[in-house]
């Protein structure tokens, strides 16, 4: 109870020092944001547009001392260090915080429940989304203010992936979460670890590949330096990378900086979605002429990988939060055509 306390405390000074007004009257809101992104990568650059948009659409009364590479906290425990106000605000993503409650897989990624981005903004946006996601994040002491999502991941690999029988026997970084069991079931050997220790593990041969990110950040990751296959287009993943604020500096927050800056996260959303369409194809083509091998996976691969994820949907479904967020998917790509 005393650490309890404790923590309401930290968390209440922290929403007094967010927000604090000045002598003209306007309140001036102070965020310490951290991203798992370094500011090489698309992803890097694509957040570091969303703080300079909040910034001017606010005229400076939004200031944002931002934090890439997980430089404060690890990338796992960047949503705690938001709750408890050693940041304010977390922009990585669901799948770290699934250890909390498997509901945070479902906040973030179905693994190849939706086939582009646009469907799965789609749900947020119109499928009542939002409210369920942040609904959850409620329950941790969070805001959930948005999603951006770069498109489906492409795995990279020092050993061919070109069919599922390739998985057996494959060690390969994978995040927390459903993806340990889908491929675990597919007879590769995932291993946890933080983001942003893919490049040692992969150069060191702790592992033979990762589940990363999308082509472009791989390659602002370095990972093609040393590993030489890969699969294009993606389809075993497609994470919504989100920002989520510390509740009490949300509430206290003037309405105004609040909309802003879930109105740039949708338009983030946006211009997220289309840069990684063009830069993936571009990406694609630079590496084919630099050798590296690019599998598409025929259908019959593609299915036994969708098969086992909808057994793992449900085996990972544990808690009434993780149940009511995969019926919502589920009944959202009924609705939409795209699932029978």
């Amino acid at each position: 109870m005393k650490l309890l306390k404790t923590v309401a405390s930290i968390a209440v000074v922290a929403a007094m020092a967010a927000t604090s007004a000045v002598a003209d009257g306007h309140a001036t809101t102070k965020l310490r944001i951290q991203t798992h992104f370094s500011p090489e990568t698309l992803s890097g650059k694509m957040a570091a547009k969303y703080i300079e948009d909040i910034q001017t659409m606010s005229n400076g009364e939004i200031q944002v001392e931002m934090f890439y590479s997980s430089s404060v906290v690890k990338s796992v425990e960047t949503f705690d260090a938001a709750a408890t106000g050693i940041l304010d605000c977390d922009m990585t993503g669901s799948g770290y915080q699934t250890g909390k409650n498997p509901a945070f897989q479902f906040a973030g990624d179905l693994l190849g429940g939706y086939l582009n981005p646009y469907q799965q903004m789609a749900w947020l946006l119109h499928g009542g989304g939002r409210d369920a996601v942040n609904n959850l994040h409620n329950g941790y002491d969070m805001e959930f203010v948005g999603w951006w999502i770069p498109g489906p991941e492409s795995l990279a690999s020092t050993k061919p992936i070109r069919t599922a029988a390739d998985f057996k026997d494959w060690k390969f970084r994978s995040p927390p979460g459903l993806a340990t069991k889908v491929f675990a079931a597919l007879g590769a050997s995932p291993i946890v670890m933080d983001f942003n220790e893919i490049f040692t593990a992969l150069e060191t041969g702790i592992i033979d590949g990762a589940d990363a990110a999308n082509l472009t950040n791989n390659v602002g990751l370095g990972l093609y330096d040393i590993a030489e296959h890969t699969n294009y287009p993606g389809f075993h993943s497609m994470p919504a990378d989100h920002l989520s604020c510390n509740k009490a500096v949300w509430d206290a927050m003037p309405a105004h900086h609040q909309k802003i800056m879930e109105v740039a996260m949708d338009s983030l959303a946006l211009h997220n979605a289309t840069i990684n369409e063009v830069q993936n194809a571009q990406t694609a083509k630079d590496l084919r002429a630099k050798g590296i091998n690019l599998y598409e996976w025929a259908p019959e691969d593609l299915q036994a990988y969708r098969d086992a994820v909808q057994i793992g949907w449900t085996e990972f479904a544990t808690t009434p939060e993780a149940k009511a967020l995969l019926e919502s998917h589920i009944g959202f790509l009924k609705d939409l055509g795209a699932m029978k």
